[in-house]
């Protein structure tokens, strides 16, 4: 059985664009889904419950000679996540390049 060339062209053009907005309404729905779930209320920290001015009284460590601070940020950061606490929890006393 041989299909019209008009009939195959816009058989598949539909299924496309029908994908295509399958696929918009599946994510514009998601987006409805998590909004509602992450608008519910989170408790604060108890750390963050600390003083403003506590937390700015505290020292800031120098940074070691001939590594720049934004370099030891991202040092702190990439720690911080992989360990799993919080950057203001880590505490780098001594970095040395390999």
């Amino acid at each position: 059985m041989e299909h019209n060339l008009l009939f195959v062209v816009l058989m598949g053009m539909g299924t496309v664009f029908f994908g295509l907005i399958c696929i918009i309404f599946l994510t514009w729905l998601m987006g409805k889904v998590m909004n509602a779930v992450t608008k519910a209320p989170v408790p604060a920290p108890a750390a963050a419950a600390a003083p403003a001015a506590a937390r700015a009284a505290a020292p800031v460590p120098a940074a070691p000679e001939g590594i720049a601070p934004e370099v030891i940020a991202a040092i702190t950061a990439a720690l911080s996540e992989e360990v799993g606490i919080p950057a203001r929890g880590v505490n780098i006393t001594n970095i040395k390049k390999l």
